[in-house]
């Protein structure tokens, strides 16, 4: 029932977002950028990208963000359920259907959380920008970090109560969520425009095929793998489950670190891209040389 609700309010939510884009998101200039002499090929963009570090360390964060919370998302409400199971706070549920209290909270969760991380990330963000220029890749670096801490408590607190596993995920994923429209920032800021659709897909790309394509998998073949060498029982159950989990803090800590890689190259990337920018940009009106022309490809 409830996934059926899903499915029946996405498409409304959809258009409702369609709709305030149409309205309230400016029109590009366009054609500018494609008055450009030289024009640079498919091969030619995808080797800049590859070269330059910011973004892609800024790529690779991002698919670790997304390798925790498809994993997160695929198998929390199972692994709160069987705490409660030797809790025995509810019945075990081997046959359906079962209970989708633990989803229909963890999915509450996760949209609010989502909302309040691009906030709170914008806000840090804009604040620390006061205090250095690399304030972009910093703040997300520190966020994974502290969202690793959380994500960790949430395997400590289970054991004894879901509540506090289930404040510890709130704030885990307020954390891990508030790097999502800085990574998108950083990205304009040390790609050129006429880029930025390439580089925009192939980090789209990376991110789910690094990320949560294969996540909620890899957890699963972790958990079934540590049970099939134990006991079979609601608490190993529980702890298979819960040690596979444990990849995920792992991988966000691993995520903060890309960001601080990000973080060295990033004032110089950003330089570069601004130097060719007043040429390329199609926001801006302008005229260029062919040599400015031809050094932006």
């Amino acid at each position: 029932m409830f996934e059926k609700c899903v499915f029946q309010v996405s498409p409304v939510l959809g258009m409702i977002t369609g709709t305030l884009i149409l309205i309230f998101v400016p029109v590009a200039k366009r054609g500018h950028a494609e008055q450009l002499k030289a024009r640079s090929s498919w091969f030619r963009d995808m080797k800049a990208l590859i070269r330059n570090r910011s973004y892609v360390f800024s790529s690779l964060a991002t698919s670790t963000v997304s390798f925790a919370t498809g994993a997160l998302g695929m198998w929390i409400p199972l692994y709160l359920n069987r705490a409660q199971v030797v809790q025995k706070a509810v019945e075990p549920c081997n046959s359906g259907p079962c209970s989708t209290k633990d989803s229909l909270i963890f999915g509450v969760i996760t949209c609010i959380t989502g909302f309040l991380g691009v906030i709170t990330g914008a806000g840090a963000t804009k604040w620390c920008r006061l205090k250095t220029q690399r304030a972009d890749p910093l703040v997300c670096a520190v966020g994974m970090l502290g969202s690793a801490i959380f994500i960790c408590l949430v395997f400590v607190a289970a054991k004894s109560s879901i509540e506090a596993a289930y404040i510890c995920i709130f704030a885990g994923e307020t954390l891990l969520f508030s790097n999502w429209a800085i990574t998108a920032d950083m990205l304009m800021y040390v790609v050129i425009p006429t880029r930025r659709a390439t580089a925009v897909a192939l980090q789209s790309f990376t991110s789910h095929l690094l990320g949560d394509a294969g996540s909620p998998y890899l957890i699963g073949f972790i958990s079934d793998l540590i049970q099939e060498n134990t006991n079979k029982s609601p608490l190993w159950e529980f702890l298979s489950l819960g040690y596979a989990l444990m990849l995920c803090p792992f991988v966000v800590v691993l995520g903060g670190m890309f960001f601080l890689a990000t973080a060295l190259y990033f004032l110089e990337d950003r330089a570069k891209a601004e130097q060719q920018e007043p040429c390329s940009d199609p926001f801006t009106v302008g005229s260029c040389s062919d040599s400015e022309e031809a050094s932006i490809l």
